[in-house]
């Protein structure tokens, strides 16, 4: 049973696309067990084709699971199904839109859907929030491609839900308003609102989710704090800046040394398996004179490389042709 107390849980979620004169049935997922803590800011990564999108279409209800079950805030998306969907605000991925309607009569138009009363509308608000005040009344066809995503975040919110998902709300906009539109998601968050946010900008989940849950191929492979996930990963890089340049790297058996475009040596390493000092002593014996050292910590990149990328080519068979 899905957990009553979590923004959003599923157990056994599974989707199969049935096959077509074109593809074979396509199972993308494979029994999903997942809870997002309420008034968490929730990392849902994951390649493209891993099952994100399925997975936020069930909630949202524009896909019908094959098996499982799923909750939001605390209504089963079977047994209560417009409450389910009334709970969240969802940011599409795609930029879709009446491109002859203004981001003004947009937002009331959703609202109206929501059956939200004229009284209680906060169209003026919303927009103002995201920098689209001064457009409100422009036509949808006339904003750039920024101006859009935002206001994809606006309609979204326009019923103030307690959850809001974001299906990669930051491609194709610039820095500044990237920022603009963190600020008033952070915003939210302070308010209470959880957040549920896919992203190929894995600097951006690292610095913002607190909790990150990878999916590959329909699958949770990892869903842990975002503090604990990064370190579990026991991969550390040594650069060593040489005093006098080097031709070619250094032999440091049983490391592997890496000569850089800039004459730095990156020497990968096991912290808990390998000491600093011994790899400095191999460089020495190697007969590197040091100037300068650091070392890099791993990053939320290299465990998704490791959980996804990684993982897929240790599955391949060997072929010896």
């Amino acid at each position: 049973m899905p957990n009553a107390n979590a923004a959003i849980s599923a157990r056994g979620l599974r989707k199969t696309y049935a096959a077509t004169k074109k593809a074979p049935a396509k199972e993308a997922l494979k029994g999903v067990d997942l809870d997002v803590p309420v008034g968490s800011i929730f990392g849902l990564l994951g390649p493209n084709g891993a099952g994100k999108s399925t997975f936020i279409n069930i909630l949202a209800g524009l896909v019908t699971k094959t098996g499982g079950a799923a909750s939001v805030w605390g209504f089963d998306i079977d047994r209560n199904p417009r409450q389910a969907r009334a709970s969240i605000g969802v940011v599409p991925q795609e930029i879709n839109m009446d491109v002859f309607f203004t981001p003004k009569e947009a937002l009331d138009i959703q609202a109206g859907l929501f059956g939200v009363p004229k009284s209680e509308r906060r169209t003026m608000e919303i927009l103002s929030a995201l920098g689209l005040e001064d457009k409100a009344n422009a036509y949808v066809r006339m904003l750039s491609g920024g101006m859009k995503r935002r206001l994809l975040v606006a309609k979204a919110m326009v019923h103030a839900p307690p959850i809001l998902i974001l299906d990669e709300p930051t491609a194709g906009v610039d820095i500044e308003l990237r920022k603009q539109l963190w600020d008033y998601v952070l915003k939210l968050h302070a308010q209470g609102v959880t957040i549920v946010l896919t992203t190929h900008y894995l600097e951006e989940a690292q610095e913002l989710c607190d909790t990150i849950a990878i999916i590959h191929q329909g699958e949770v492979v990892a869903c842990e704090p975002t503090e604990k996930l990064v370190s579990s990963l026991d991969s550390k890089m040594l650069l060593v800046t040489p005093a006098d340049p080097l031709a070619a790297p250094p032999s440091l058996h049983p490391y592997t040394a890496d000569l850089k475009a800039d004459g730095k040596i990156a020497i990968p390493y096991q912290p808990s398996s390998c000491e600093v000092s011994s790899i400095i002593d191999r460089l020495q014996e190697a007969g590197v004179r040091i100037k300068d050292l650091t070392t890099v910590e791993a990053d939320l990149e290299d465990v998704f490389l490791e959980l996804t990328y990684h993982r897929d080519r240790q599955r391949q068979p060997f072929n010896a042709s």
